[in-house]
């Protein structure tokens, strides 16, 4: 298929919104095919725990999707999950799903590196304690694989660090993955593990899911709990990133509970997120806006794939117009409020960290961090509350607002950005972070390829506490598309490097 059109009807590969699978896809399967198959008795938590523990030695010597794996913990998890399952006495539907955690996040007995070479890994009882995420997933019985690449403190969209080096994309292994949340992106689309856990602070779920074509969720911030703090402060999100839009309603059903260690957090939800995510679209006020009305130019595939996904939307009945909001570009203000807690992290460790870490990084903190005064943070917080009052108004007429995920699709793995000139990673990701500013929910979902097959994502973005109506708009695009279904080259039958194959799962 070339860009601009868009997939057929949905085949009765995917798992539906109660958990019930057609058939379970053999090399990766979704979160509620699992839950389902397992259930059935058609497959087991430890079957699939080493079908996602062969993935990761078959697929990350390309990618480099993980930092740390697990095998011995995951198997135990695996089998004692099975036995759960067999006395049918799972702990959750997800008992035994194969999950991977971004390397930012707490997990217990596991140290948490964050990409970066001033932290020491230190012994198993150094890292007693799970990140709220972490702990539900743990608790629901999820099977954990082991941790996923990260920048340095997640401090950009593509994702290498001094540590670990860089992460390649599955659609090939020299294209980035994009960041900061790459590796979790990497991993979730080889099947390494059904779903992950990432950040996003600037558009670190967001930006991978685009360039990797997979789903990601930045919600309404406080929806998931995050401790410790993070040093972004509130524009710091934790996020799904999944294959499907189902599997991201049931994981923020999982994760998106109160903790009592974040006093931010917001209270439990009134229903499950996958209640009404068939409901479709019809109706519903949708504006599209191509550029947001910034002084930006999309790749013309990826902005004929976006024009596609919202004729999509207008042919279920959605009322599709096309309207900028009438917002500048808070760039400016988004590089105070970054880096100042950028350099606050690098401030914690030891004297001469700063000559230590990503040199793109120290520039950073240098330009915008160290040297900003409490009038400039001052100044930048107006900005962004401003922000997110013409927002607030915009969506008083427009129930969602579709945009790019992000302008261009993934670039080489060689370079910074596209152009390779060194310029900030927010010069090419100006759709993602101003709703980090506006602490409102944004879903990527993939909506096509380019002619060399590449990924390009569709954003859907709402008010504050609409999560619910994000993953419903997202469904139905996937409901009426077949994007989601493309595989990565290695995942299909004999290794074609075809990018361009489908394969009915």
């Amino acid at each position: 298929m070339s860009t601009g059109q868009h997939g057929a009807a949905m085949s009765a590969g995917d798992g539906t919104a109660d958990g019930t699978p057609a058939v379970l896809h053999p090399r990766r399967p979704t979160a509620l095919e699992l839950s389902a198959a397992y259930a059935a008795g058609e497959s087991t938590p430890l079957r699939e725990t080493e079908r996602a523990l062969d993935a990761i030695e078959r697929h990350d010597p390309e990618v480099h999707a993980m930092v740390l794996v697990d095998p011995e913990g995951a198997l135990r998890a695996a089998q004692d999950s099975t036995g759960r399952w067999q006395q049918g006495r799972p702990r959750s539907p997800v008992d035994g799903v194969p999950t991977t955690i971004k390397d930012i996040l707490l997990t217990r007995g596991w140290p948490t590196l964050r990409g970066s070479l001033l932290i020491d890994p230190g012994r198993p009882t150094d890292w007693p304690e799970d990140a709220p995420a972490v702990s539900r997933l743990r608790a629901a019985g999820c099977v954990l694989l082991g941790k996923n690449a990260t920048p340095e403190f997640a401090w950009k969209g593509v994702t290498d660090s001094l540590r670990h080096g860089h992460t390649g994309n599955p659609w090939g292994p020299g294209l980035t993955a994009g960041g900061s949340s790459g590796g979790a992106a990497s991993a979730v689309a080889l099947g390494m593990g059904c779903w992950s856990v990432g950040t996003d602070g600037g558009g670190s779920v967001r930006i991978p899911a685009s360039f990797t074509g997979t789903v990601a969720l930045k919600p309404t911030y406080g929806r998931i709990p995050l401790f410790p703090a993070s040093p972004y402060g509130t524009l710091s999100h934790a996020g799904p990133m999944t294959t499907t839009v189902a599997d991201a309603a049931l994981m923020l059903d999982l994760v998106g509970v109160p903790d009592p260690r974040d006093w931010s957090a917001l209270p439990e939800p009134p229903a499950s997120f996958l209640a009404g995510l068939e409901n479709g679209v019809a109706g519903l006020r949708v504006a599209l806006s191509p550029t947001l009305g910034f002084d930006v130019v999309n790749d013309p595939q990826v902005e004929a794939a976006v024009r596609a996904a919202a004729q999509v939307l207008a042919d279920a009945g959605a009322e599709v117009v096309e309207v900028d909001p009438d917002i500048t570009d808070p760039v400016d203000a988004f590089h105070t409020l970054w880096f100042t807690g950028a350099d606050k992290v690098v401030q914690a460790y030891d004297e001469g960290a700063l000559e230590r870490i990503d040199p793109g990084l120290r520039e950073a903190i240098l330009r915008h961090g160290s040297s900003a005064s409490a009038g400039d943070y001052l100044d930048a917080t107006a900005v962004r509350m401003e922000l997110g009052r013409r927002m607030g108004l915009f969506h008083t007429d427009h129930d969602v607002l579709l945009t790019p995920t992000m302008p261009i699709p993934a670039f080489g793995l060689d370079r910074q950005g596209p152009t390779g000139d060194g310029a900030l990673w927010t010069s090419w990701t100006p759709y993602t972070y101003p709703f980090n500013m506006t602490q409102q929910p944004a879903l990527s979902v993939p909506c096509g390829f380019t002619d060399d097959g590449r990924p390009i994502g569709l954003q859907v973005v709402a008010a504050r506490h609409q999560d619910a109506l994000v993953l419903r708009v997202g469904r139905e695009l996937e409901r009426r598309t077949t994007w989601h279904h493309r595989l990565p080259p290695a995942l299909l039958p004999g290794g074609s490097t075809d990018p361009t194959t489908e394969e009915s799962p």
